[in-house]
């Protein structure tokens, strides 16, 4: 099996950078991804900060960008400019922090046939490299799966336009699919397809990213993720498929508790929690 990090999805709170970099080592972890859903909370001084704490605790950061971060509007305008902006900035303080991947979201279909909205994404994506191109901050994307059943963002949606811009990788949110599956991630079939069409997309060494958690869901549709156990997605047929690749992977926990990361990274990584926070 390549090698797994393994990490939450948000900051532990402390008084200082170092501070939560060594409770995420304490802890076992070596993958930690920071959001901006409420607001830019670093800037631009206390970003290369971070991004040296984590390195030091060998903590790999990703980087969340704003919910209302999103391409693949209809037109060009306010909103669309507002999105670009705001992944512009994203860009510039993951690039500052030495971040490896920015995840943002393909927006919806708004009235369109998939297949305009996707091309819309793909142009306006364009957009995007050539606003950081000139700044410098042209850094890896990643687009990730949805968890509406009608809307955009089905793994099928994240892999095309994946494919058709070399600066963006999918990310799988196990959670989304199972979701919108109707329960379907229950054994390793599931889980390794992803992952192989996935594989086919990457370029080599570069890792799988990937979201997990429990969750629960309506009509095909998340609702809310959930404490692990409470829902029917387990670890174990990920950590089965992803033995079946050579790629290294990074798996994000957007599970609502620490005990519910700790569960499941014991499960991909073969230990124990109390040893890994040991």
């Amino acid at each position: 099996m390549a090698e797994i990090r393994i990490g939450p999805a948000g900051l532990p709170e402390a008084a200082s950078f170092e501070k939560s970099a060594e409770a995420l080592e304490t802890r076992g972890y070596r993958a930690c991804e920071i959001g901006f859903a409420g607001g830019f909370w670093v800037d631009y001084e206390a970003a290369p900060m971070l991004g040296e704490a984590l390195r030091a605790a060998d903590v790999a950061l990703s980087v969340h960008a704003p919910l209302a971060a999103f391409l693949g509007h209809v037109a060009r305008e306010k909103k669309f400019k507002m999105a670009l902006g705001m992944l512009d900035h994203t860009a510039g303080l993951a690039k500052a922090a030495g971040a490896g991947l920015i995840v943002f979201h393909p927006g919806f279909l708004l009235g369109r046939e998939r297949e305009r909205a996707i091309a819309d994404v793909v142009g306006q994506l364009g957009d995007l490299r050539e606003r950081l191109e000139a700044k410098d901050r042209l850094v890896p994307f990643g687009v990730e799966v949805m968890g509406r059943v009608n809307e955009l963002g089905t793994i099928d949606d994240v892999l095309e336009i994946a494919a058709q811009v070399d600066f963006v990788r999918p990310v799988l949110d196990f959670a989304h699919m199972h979701a919108t599956s109707d329960g379907a991630y229950t054994s390793v079939e599931p889980f390794a397809a992803a992952l192989e069409a996935t594989d086919a997309i990457l370029e080599p060494n570069v890792p799988f990213h990937i979201h997990f958690s429990d969750i629960a869901y309506a009509n095909r549709n998340e609702t809310k993720h959930l404490p692990y156990g409470d829902g029917t997605l387990r670890a174990e047929p990920l950590r089965d498929a992803l033995a079946r690749f050579e790629r290294p992977a990074t798996v994000i926990s957007e599970s609502p508790d620490e005990e519910s990361t700790q569960r499941i990274g014991a499960v991909l990584l073969g230990a124990s929690p109390a040893r890994r926070s040991s």
